[in-house]
């Protein structure tokens, strides 16, 4: 009998605790014991680990819809990788991970996490090296090499969308503007899906420059006295400081466009797990404790072209734009971005949609 491990790392999102609940049905079925890890590796840190065992919980399969992480995702508090490094403690805070694991004797770990995690844990890899390792892509960022899309990105884009949705009414009432500013970090990806998806006029991504004489011709001139200018959290405007859609704002303001910010904030991690992101844990969840039946190790699921597989961490780190992390210099992480050829780009620009200077 197989003992396995499932935490969840990094930033929450919608579509956890779907993927904990089918991991835990596949490997129930297959009459393994697995064990949950509390609070990611901070769970790991402390003296005995933070595990509860799965088999014996009800996890209810309406349940599993629900946002945010039945494990928990960590605590501000904790020593983690981001303290340790703060602290010079590092090798300290990998020497007792790496005992936990051993106390906890485990045949496999899946780690379910985003591109910061997943690169930790190949830049660590040692601590790993006496079980096996499955990653599985969660981010609402969808920042990722190698996979076509990630679990949690899908309720993102809806959420926002329907933050905008409401917004349209008041904007429509008052003959008004709202600068929405969504999550994304250096990525574009959910900034540019839920503009299009919610009708904005205007869509301003970190991969692409814009200039905002050219935002603001463009509003003026819009077929509306109302609408949604949707901004990235990762863009800047050459000479100004301060939240990005604050800074749009300024600027229409002082053109005498009438406009609001509205910042979704963490609702763009919660709602309930839609259904194409419930399908893609599902199948997540089957190709990683498929890998772990065909011994494979340091490995994470993706999908490519519709069709679910494994690719090895190394595979995955040299894939993507390598970027210093912010919190860790010396971690690099693998980032993937808006491609220049990307077919939503000429949608957004056939939809009369302001994107900025893309040619």
């Amino acid at each position: 009998m197989k003992k396995i491990g499932i935490m969840t790392t990094g930033g929450d999102c919608s579509g956890l605790n779907t993927t904990i609940q089918r991991i835990l049905t596949g490997a129930t079925k297959r009459g393994w014991q697995v064990l949950g890890i509390m609070d990611g590796t901070d769970g790991l840190y402390v003296n005995p680990p933070a595990t509860i065992g799965l088999n014996d919980m009800l996890l209810p399969i309406e349940n599993a819809r629900l946002a945010g992480s039945f494990l928990h995702n960590g605590r501000a508090t904790a020593l983690n990788f981001e303290t340790a490094a703060a602290q010079g403690k590092t090798d300290e805070f990998n020497a007792h991970l790496k005992k936990s694991l051993k106390t906890l004797n485990l045949d496999a770990l899946i780690l379910i996490g985003g591109n910061g995690s997943v690169s930790l844990a190949w830049a660590n890899r040692e601590l790993y090296q006496d079980l096996q390792l499955i990653c599985i892509p969660k981010t609402i960022d969808m920042d990722m090499p190698l996979t076509e899309n990630t679990i949690g990105f899908d309720t993102a884009v809806q959420q926002l969308t329907s933050f905008c949705d409401q917004l349209f009414l008041t904007a429509r009432s008052h003959h008004r503007w709202f600068v929405v500013q969504s999550m994304g970090r250096d990525c574009g990806q959910l900034a540019l899906h839920a503009g299009i998806a919610s009708g904005a006029s205007a869509i301003l991504i970190p991969e692409i420059k814009f200039d905002i004489d050219n935002l603001v011709s463009h509003i003026q001139n819009a077929n509306s006295d109302y609408g949604i200018i949707m901004v990235s959290e990762g863009i800047s405007l050459r000479g100004h400081s301060g939240k990005p859609a604050d800074m749009i704002s300024r600027k229409l303001s002082a053109s005498g466009i009438l406009n609001r910010t509205a910042f979704p904030e963490h609702i763009q991690r919660s709602g309930d797990t839609v259904a194409t992101d419930r399908i893609l844990a599902t199948r997540f969840a089957d190709c990683a404790l498929q890998a772990i039946e065909n011994n494979e190790t340091y490995v994470i699921t993706t999908l490519d072209c519709n069709n679910v597989h494994t690719v090895s961490l190394s595979e995955f780190v040299s894939a993507g734009e390598q970027v210093s992390d912010p919190k860790i210099p010396e971690l690099m992480t693998s980032n993937a971005y808006i491609s220049p050829d990307d077919p939503l780009l000429d949608v957004a620009q056939n939809m009369g949609i302001y994107i900025g200077e893309t040619k």
